[in-house]
């Protein structure tokens, strides 16, 4: 699991870190809000922890960014901004938890699993019926028993769907999140993956909303 790190304390920033690291994440780390957005353009991340005051770009206005940009990796502020208001505008920004410095680090890692269970960040394996399994790992769908490999970009529009179950998925959403700001897919590339994908799971899972984009309908 992949994580951006937000925070400009220098000391902070090393000690988050470590502490990361040792609980088995990969952890990139950024001291000013311009950084970050540059970083986003060529990396993906599973979380990322964000600082609010920070030089050049707040972290409140970064994640604003993300999410104008349909981007939805899960966020959690770590700020000593603390009051109703702060909190309110964090969550208005697009955070997924709040956490007031100073906090405990083992704080920290509660949130962060409680956002992997929510979200299933941390399973190599999600379930699409009663005996279609696909593993997020190796990127393969078993079914019945039999194993099909999938190319790279349709494993993670497939997890991506399945992690926004029975929610309408456009595809601009799919583009932002998956190819970040990698050249953007055409609308008939993404048809093309639905289609392949479609081909191995079966038709009814995943809806077409016409002139909106696509839903997992979980059975």
């Amino acid at each position: 699991m992949r994580i951006l790190l937000l925070e400009d304390d220098l000391i902070l920033n090393e000690i988050i870190e470590e502490f990361l690291q040792d609980l088995g994440y990969e952890v990139t780390c950024v001291y000013d809000g311009m950084k970050a957005s540059e970083i986003m353009y060529d990396e993906q991340f599973d979380l990322l922890i964000l600082d609010v005051n920070v030089p050049t770009i707040t972290g409140f206005d970064f994640l604003k960014s993300l999410r104008e940009e349909s981007i939805t990796t899960p966020a959690i502020f770590i700020t000593s901004l603390n009051s109703i208001e702060d909190i309110e505008e964090g969550f208005n920004a697009g955070a997924d938890d709040y956490l007031k410095k100073p906090f405990e680090l083992k704080e920290l890692e509660l949130r962060i699993n409680n956002i992997k269970r929510l979200l299933h960040l941390d399973t190599d394996e999600l379930t699409i019926g009663d005996n279609i399994k696909f593993n997020t790992k190796l990127n393969y769908i078993d079914y019945d028993g039999i194993k099909t490999k999938l190319p790279l970009k349709e494993a993670q529009v497939l997890k991506y769907l399945l992690k926004n179950t029975n929610r309408c998925v456009s595809q601009d959403e799919l583009s932002s999140n998956i190819w970040s700001y990698e050249s953007a897919p055409t609308s008939s590339t993404i048809r093309t993956y639905i289609k392949n994908i479609r081909k191995i799971i079966g038709e009814e899972y995943i809806e077409t909303i016409k002139g909106v984009g696509y839903r997992f309908n979980k059975k």
